[in-house]
């Protein structure tokens, strides 16, 4: 104890220089949006190197599962190819340009850190701006949806989890009716989001799908989220229905990202940029 009073004693004013100094960084970076940037994408370059690490150790040890979830993907695909009467061959895809316009880009990823425990939850990608991802563009597998990316280093990127309190989604029925509401999170399972503010006369059952609707510049529409699985009884304020998601997610390992290319143009006349 005596040692310890000792080294206060002797270190005071150096520690003293620490604590301002760590007032005055803390200062910067919550209040220079320039200084924040660069902190934020420094902090991932750093703990995404850790991260992958791990992240390679943990896929030795699940190889049996992911070519499982290949294998799945594979059936889906092919699923597609069929219902789109897409021509395939062993080294292209023939697709007939006056029926189909692509609208959105995927490329692959890899998750390398999730977190689903927490109110504000985030994962960690390891693609980042020199593979072409940037902010605002979707996460998601052949499950469904995952996440929006929030910032990106050069090689790594933060995703804002749908598991996070301040995610909110634009999400509908699926089928041919055109009921939308709002996918948020209260944080108490990580198995179940909300879908909040979908009309009273939606002809909502148990088990029915609910996804994307597409209303966004960042998820297509048409993705998967989940199915209903309890819808409040009564005419409350709030006409909330709790949605069992098709993703595991505490159990996500690779992912799509997904570049809408039509963002740029959709912005520029929305913010009455475009002449």
């Amino acid at each position: 104890m005596q040692q310890i009073i000792y080294f206060f004693q002797k270190f005071k004013y150096f520690l003293f220089f620490l604590f301002l100094e760590f007032i005055a960084l803390t200062l910067i970076f919550n209040n220079l949006n320039f200084h924040k940037s660069k902190f934020i994408n420094s902090a991932n370059a750093i703990t995404g190197g850790f991260y992958t690490k791990l992240a390679n150790t943990s896929e030795y040890l699940h190889l049996k599962e992911d070519n499982q979830h290949l294998s799945e993907e594979n059936k889906h695909l092919k699923n597609l190819l069929e219902q789109h009467k897409i021509v395939s061959s062993k080294d292209s895809i023939a697709i007939d340009s006056t029926l189909f316009f692509q609208k959105s880009v995927y490329s692959q990823a890899k998750i390398i850190n999730n977190n689903y425990s927490k109110p504000f939850n985030f994962l960690t990608i390891n693609k980042g701006k020199n593979q072409g991802v940037d902010k605002e563009m979707a996460i998601v597998n052949h499950k469904g949806i995952i996440g929006i990316t929030e910032s990106t280093s050069n090689n790594y990127t933060r995703v804002q989890s749908i598991l996070n309190l301040n995610s909110e989604i634009n999400a509908r029925l699926k089928g041919k009716t055109s009921y939308y509401g709002t996918l948020k999170w209260d944080s108490k399972d990580y198995n179940i989001v909300q879908l909040h503010d979908i009309p009273r006369q939606a002809p909502l059952k148990i088990g029915d799908t609910i996804e994307t609707g597409g209303k966004s510049t960042i998820f297509p529409e048409g993705i998967p989220i989940g199915s209903i699985l309890k819808i409040n009884q009564g005419n409350t304020a709030e006409n909330k229905v709790d949605i069992q998601l098709f993703n595991d997610m505490s159990n996500l390992r690779y992912v799509y990202v997904v570049k809408n290319l039509d963002k740029i143009e959709i912005k520029s006349l929305e913010n009455g940029t475009n002449e």
